[in-house]
């Protein structure tokens, strides 16, 4: 696609616009096809005059740490958003942390140990950014987004809007964000706290996190929210899916909540996978899994899949 025709379609702003940008190296499962339009604006301004410019009907997509994401092998039609430096800064304050949205979730918990800050612990054990955290109001060893936020700044075609988290309406993994708005910026409250017990508890989370899940392989974090009462993993075990596998993609045998690329897998063959297990959980215990897991984009056209065991044998029954 041409510059001019980029021109006429999206606003004149500061920051960086790329046409047909791949998109896969910045997921955590490394797969997806390539954007239309791939943004990053110069600052909160830049992002704004973005927004109020885009053709009536753009998709408008915000990547964040692209951590909990399947990009679908077509790509995604419209603009990719992705923040960069300007929306990284963090600046500890008496009772709290401000974090920009691209601020990584463990930057932030650092800096917050660092100065002797205490309740922020959690947010170490949480793959990706601020924004994304606020976005979906990310959650782990029993506390979330919400506990800890006091406020969050989003853009809008209008301008910069503060919201606190009444605001937000959070629920368990989600945030009411108005229309086509993009968390900037966030912060959260925290109290004083002994730096060397802060630093034990982030050192319990890491340690727990690598021995319990596949911290070091291609995945997306946790695939499926817990339903109430019950934690998915239990359900997708007892559904005999540990190992689960169509093509190069396979259900961790680690942690059966995590869906792994173990090299050349494709999006909808990882999207596909995670179908044949809710497929298995809800014939096995009723339970329709929701997805954790964002899936975004356009299918490219593939052959049938068909699921196999750990040892790669096929496995009739399995919904691909």
């Amino acid at each position: 696609m041409s510059r001019r025709t980029m021109d006429h379609a999206l606003p004149t702003i500061r920051g960086r616009v790329q046409a047909g940008a791949p998109l896969a190296a910045f997921t955590w499962f490394r797969v997806g096809g390539p954007a239309e339009w791939l943004v990053r604006p110069a600052d909160a301004d830049d992002l704004v005059a973005l927004l109020a410019g885009l053709p009536a009907g753009m998709p408008l997509t915000v990547l964040g740490a692209a951590s909990n994401l399947i990009i679908r092998d077509g790509g995604l039609p419209g603009v990719a958003l992705r923040l960069g430096g300007a929306f990284g800064g963090v600046q500890v304050e008496a009772d709290g942390i401000l974090a920009g949205a691209a601020a990584l979730d463990i930057t932030v918990a650092q800096h917050a140990a660092a100065a002797g800050l205490a309740g922020l612990e959690f947010l170490s054990g949480i793959p990706g950014s601020i924004g994304g955290a606020v976005a979906m109001n990310a959650g782990a060893y029993a506390a979330e987004v919400k506990d800890v936020l006091d406020w969050a700044e989003v853009a809008t075609a209008e301008g910069v809007r503060r919201l606190d988290a009444a605001g937000l309406g959070f629920a368990y993994r989600h945030a009411s964000l108005p229309p086509c708005a993009v968390v900037t910026r966030a912060r959260f409250h925290a109290r004083p706290g002994d730096p060397a017990a802060i630093a034990a508890r982030m050192d319990g989370i890491r340690a727990a996190r690598e021995a319990t899940q596949p911290t070091r392989a291609r995945t997306g974090g946790s695939t499926f929210k817990n339903p109430p009462g019950v934690r998915a993993w239990e359900l997708i075990d007892a559904a005999g899916c540990r190992g689960l596998r169509i093509g190069a993609a396979q259900v961790s045998e680690k942690h059966c909540n995590f869906l792994l690329n173990t090299g050349g897998a494709t999006a909808a063959e990882l999207e596909a996978l995670g179908e044949a297990v809710r497929a298995r959980v809800l014939a096995r215990s009723g339970v329709a899994l929701e997805w954790e897991i964002r899936r975004i984009g356009v299918a490219a056209p593939a052959a049938p899949a068909q699921a196999a065991g750990p040892s790669g044998a096929a496995v009739t029954g399995a919904k691909a």
